[in-house]
């Protein structure tokens, strides 16, 4: 020892990397294993033992004699063995803990898990547990259960029969569920770092044990789901924590994690304390704009700092869980529950809040949320079209652009009872609101799937009932449509859409000015390209459904367009023999005599129809004129009675102005109508005839009196006059002569007399 401690540092370590590597050579860590077989009650040299084994095994060839010499469940097997200074159970902890990390693991876990090793570490835990109270205690108390962890994935371990996870599960829950368990009777965990990783701890060993199907009983006996539930509610305000906020925030996180892989596997107690409740009500939280800033600082907390994201990727990864199971119960009360309908709404909400800083979470959260949405519609046609519904109604135009055709595709298009509910639920009606909004990007889409739509024979009915703005019709709307699409293409057409060019009636402005060159049989001309490019050939598809007849709400030039519409299949094909004809005169091939007929014949037919539509057009627009020149007819006539009836009735207010200003007019005006009265009647009384006046006789009026008829055949005494049956009879008012007289108020004879009261 004097010799080495004169010696230099470099002299020294190589003497000191000697003798290690001839402890190595000579097997002294595999001796040392076995001579502790005979020092089981000498605790002093045990110790001493323990403390060599300690340096020796922070090499990785000593590690390795010591597995095969049976270390670890040696050592394990004597942990709980007496000892006042505690060295014993910290140097054999250290000594596992290297035996873990520097020999082969597997083979340390096998001999650890055995009966007697489990009891030896449940004791040693249970002590530290409930009386470790030192930083020291705490410590040792968390290394003991990592080590348990360890253990425990090994499937063969016997954990249950041990009965380590009946205290592993009441350790873990104790703090959330009451127990009348003497073990945690009294017991608080404090918000110290060893207390805050133990409970870590014991929530990922939850995960471990729960793998184990015969250990589902106890996970039910000991609450786990009612114990992790309480972590999954918003935070209190106000409320006292034995946690601070960012470790709250983690262990939340965490136990939500847990039961992601728990509540599977406890299907029942799942659904007992409702939890496809508690977890969309906390989602609902998460969703909504109340200010909460979360640390973000644990594993589980990545992406989440300042915002929610974190709590809902992990709900949402607990709600996928249990839409996997396929659960017919479970899915049909997240239905009913208005889950879809909450899941758009927080999807919609995710694109909004979309930067690039949390791209990576928000994009994980979509995900889940589709996956979610794609399990809950999977056997329920109703949910499917009622997203696409919501979807559509939302008029989300981002999302469109890129899931609108997969999700008709994949959710509704072919499936008869799927279409009929769409239609029932007036999808198309969106989907020509869509339309209507005239964006090029939407128009294509949209109308690729109005064809498919179309197979389906009860779309016509729906399509023509649509009605957009100021009254517009679907095939309004298409028609309109097409002639902005060959106004972008650069088709000629006249002022009043009348085809120009008979020969080339659908030709572009591209087409013009590409020529024509010989391709291989295989490869697509710009004739047939040109149906792929634009919404033409769609639109034709979708008003080929509809029959192109009875078709609502055309104005004149509508049908112009439809002429040409109706006859796009005849042109582009007249076009394509046309583009054939063509190569093979650049090909300089001469057809035989019979094909060149044909090939002429071919042409001149497409030619005639465009002259057939041509006439149709000009007779359309001519009848059009004549209707627009009688309705005009039609609106003059109109202004002219109008103005005919004003001048007669300011001809009549001079007239009436005249006899009411002026007595002479107004004794004329009398005169003549009197003759006019008395030319109208006829000019012999028959015999007998009584005569009635129908005129107020010295009445100096040239107005029309009114139907009044005097009687005077009748007394009036004998009727009481005109008022008889009313209260105002009794002042007895006659008529007589025709004119209402004043007389003297009549004593009535019925009258009751008053009874004297005396």
């Amino acid at each position: 020892i004097t010799k080495l401690h004169n010696c230099g540092p470099l002299k020294a370590l190589k003497s000191s990397s000697y003798k290690i590597k001839m402890a190595e050579v000579g097997g002294l860590a595999k001796t040392m294993i076995q001579s502790l077989e005979l020092l089981e009650n000498q605790l002093v040299e045990k110790l001493w033992v323990l403390k060599a084994l300690q340096h020796l095994s922070t090499s990785e060839v000593n590690c390795t004699l010591m597995v095969k010499a049976q270390a670890a469940s040696g050592i394990c097997a004597h942990l709980n063995d007496p000892d006042p200074s505690g060295q014993l159970l910290f140097r054999s902890s250290e000594i596992l803990w290297n035996l873990l990390e520097k020999s082969s693991k597997e083979e340390v876990i096998q001999q650890l898990s055995n009966l007697k090793c489990l009891l030896a570490l449940k004791e040693v835990f249970k002590n530290l547990f409930i009386r470790g109270v030192s930083h020291y205690d705490r410590q040792l108390r968390n290394d003991i259960l990592v080590i348990t962890t360890i253990i425990s994935q090994n499937p063969g371990a016997p954990m249950i029969e041990s009965g380590f996870t009946r205290d592993l599960i009441l350790f873990a829950t104790f703090n959330e569920v009451k127990s009348q368990n003497p073990l945690v009777k009294g017991l608080k965990l404090s918000n110290s770092y060893e207390d805050f990783e133990l409970k870590k701890l014991l929530f990922n060993i939850i995960v471990i044990l729960c793998k184990d199907l015969s250990t589902i009983q106890l996970l039910i006996d000991g609450k786990v789901i009612l114990a992790l539930f309480t972590y999954v509610k918003r935070p209190e305000k106000h409320k006292i924590l034995e946690w601070s906020a960012a470790q709250y925030e983690e262990l939340q996180l965490h136990a939500i994690a847990t039961l992601s892989s728990v509540a599977p596997f406890l299907i029942d107690e799942y659904m007992f304390y409702n939890g496809n409740a508690q977890v969309l009500e906390f989602l609902a939280w998460c969703d909504n704009e109340d200010s909460f800033f979360s640390h973000g600082n644990s594993f589980h907390g990545a992406g989440g700092r300042g915002n929610k994201f974190a709590q809902m990727r992990y709900s949402l990864r607990l709600l996928r869980a249990m839409v996997y199971l396929e659960n017919d119960t479970i899915n049909k009360d997240l239905c009913e529950k208005g889950a879809i309908q909450q899941l758009i709404g927080i999807f919609k909400n995710t694109i909004s809040k979309y930067n690039d800083k949390e791209e990576a979470i928000l994009l994980e959260i979509q995900s889940d949320i589709l996956l979610i949405l794609s399990g809950l519609c999977e056997h329920h046609t109703p949910g499917k079209v009622c997203i696409i519904l919501h979807i559509l109604q939302k008029d989300m135009k981002a999302l469109l652009s890129y899931y609108l055709p997969f999700y008709l595709r994949c959710c509704i298009l072919g499936c008869y009872p799927s279409e009929d509910y769409f239609l029932e639920k007036e999808g198309i009606f969106l989907l020509l609101d869509l339309l209507a909004l005239n964006q090029k990007k939407f128009c294509n889409l949209i109308l690729g799937i109005m064809v498919e739509f179309c197979d389906n024979p009860k779309t016509a009915a729906h399509v023509n009932a649509w009605r957009g703005k100021k009254d517009q019709t679907a095939a309004s709307l298409l028609i309109k449509l097409w002639r902005k699409e060959e106004k972008e293409l650069g088709v000629k057409r006249d002022k009043y859409g009348k085809i120009v060019d008979t020969k080339k009636p659908l030709f572009t402005s591209f087409q013009e000015e590409q020529k024509i060159i010989p391709l291989p049989a295989n490869c697509p001309t710009i004739a047939v390209m040109d149906v792929a490019e634009n919404i033409r050939a769609k639109i034709y598809a979708v008003l080929g459904k509809l029959d192109f007849e009875n078709l609502p709400g055309l104005s004149a030039e509508d049908f112009v367009t439809l002429c040409i519409i109706h006859r796009y299949l005849d042109f582009k094909i007249g076009e394509i023999w046309n583009e054939i004809y063509e190569e093979i005169k650049l090909e300089k091939l001469r057809p035989v005599t019979t094909d060149k007929k044909i090939l002429e014949s071919i042409t001149a037919a497409s030619e005639n129809i465009g002259k057939m539509v041509v006439s149709l057009q000009s007779e359309m627009i001519e009848s059009q004129a004549r209707q627009d020149v009688q309705n005009e007819q039609k609106v003059y006539t109109k202004i002219q009675a109008t103005h005919k009836q004003r001048e007669l009735a300011n001809k009549s207010w001079g007239n009436f102005l005249a006899r009411t200003s002026n007595a002479k007019t107004l004794k004329k005006a009398k005169r003549l109508q009197e003759k006019a009265i008395e030319s109208s009647r006829y000019g012999e009384r028959p015999p007998n005839a009584i005569f009635h006046r129908t005129d107020i006789k010295g009445l100096n009026a040239t107005v029309p009196s009114g139907g009044v008829v005097t009687v005077e055949s009748t007394p009036a005494r004998l009727v009481g006059g005109p008022l008889a049956d009313t209260d105002i009879a009794l002042k007895k008012l006659p008529i007589r002569g025709g004119a209402l007289q004043k007389v003297k108020a009549v004593k009535t004879v019925d009258e009751p007399k008053k009874s004297d009261p005396t």
